[in-house]
């Protein structure tokens, strides 16, 4: 527990170091976009290949990937209810800051420390289903609440899915994986010495982009989406204890996984699309500390 206690304080430390070096004028608000880049174009996407080398991935076990993808929708569904009535730019913030887990950076280590290795395999595949979400489902419908006009098109969502380029490292990683396919070794060495770095570039970032103003409104907006995502989460993992036909391992594991904090890369996806990048990286900053929280008192409970 220590140890993952620590591992989880040194991602807020680097949070908080983004936040001093921008007060102290080593970034600027404007690099903002400039590391969102290179955590989505450059690290993010080698940390996608370096975690799939070497791995398997039976089709039978798509199941708790499927999991992972529908527990992404329902809270896209509940982004769009819970901003219904509100501007274009509130529905677009929500949908894109209220889906996604951060499972790789922050919620395994829990996992490979309590729930062995059966917990492991059902958190990668779950986070296969996630990382559809996280990587291009939620952005495109963000983007569709923020342009789209008229009828709502399958046709342009699928099309700007792929034009995340995280998603189709993804997409084509897990092809690779169901065919039994290896990536050359020289390739995932490469891509792991870049992707090593993604969890670190990923939180400065959003140390970078913190900003709060103090108003009334972006209070309110965090105390929203901070209820909704975890008050719904609860439910998830009761319901995925006691009603999923899965072995106690694997039931344990998803009730760590629905507490994970939001995904780190929502800040990002945020700020290409123009919106407010100080409270998307508030919002995610703080649930970090909500989920070691609730994850420790999880585990608690179901050990």
């Amino acid at each position: 527990m220590g140890a993952v206690l620590t591992q989880a304080l040194c991602f807020i430390g680097i949070i908080l170091l983004g936040n001093v070096l921008r007060q102290l004028g080593f970034f600027r608000e404007e690099d903002f976009p400039v590391l969102s880049k290179i955590v989505l174009k450059i690290s993010l996407p080698a940390a996608i290949v370096s975690s799939f080398a070497n791995k398997e991935v039976s089709a039978g076990m798509l199941g708790l990937s499927l999991l992972g993808f529908l527990s992404g929708a329902l809270y896209i569904l509940l982004a769009f209810l819970m901003s219904a009535g509100r501007d274009r730019e509130s529905r677009a913030f929500a949908v894109m800051n209220l889906p996604g887990y951060n499972i790789g950076n922050f919620t395994l280590p829990f996992v490979q420390g309590f729930l062995g290795p059966a917990g492991v395999i059902a958190t990668s595949l779950f986070d296969a289903g996630n990382a559809v979400i996280c990587l291009g489902a939620s952005y495109s419908m963000a983007s569709f609440a923020l342009n789209g006009e008229g009828r709502f098109s399958v046709r342009e969502l699928f099309r700007k899915l792929l034009r995340s380029l995280p998603f189709d490292v993804y997409l084509l990683m897990t092809v690779l994986a169901l065919l039994h396919i290896h990536v050359p070794p020289a390739v995932t060495d490469f891509a792991g010495i870049i992707g090593n770095s993604n969890a670190f570039l990923a939180m400065l970032m959003i140390g970078v982009g913190f900003h709060l103003s103090g108003s009334r409104e972006q209070t309110a907006a965090i105390v929203r989406v901070i209820a909704v995502r975890y008050g719904t989460a609860l439910l998830l993992a009761i319901g995925f204890c006691y009603l999923l036909p899965f072995a106690q391992e694997v039931r344990q594991t998803l009730c760590i996984l629905v507490f994970a904090p939001l995904g780190s890369a929502a800040p990002a996806f945020t700020s290409e699309l123009g919106l407010d990048v100080g409270l998307a990286s508030a919002i995610n900053s703080i649930s970090i500390f909500v989920s070691i929280c609730c994850i420790v008192g999880a585990l608690l409970v179901v050990l």
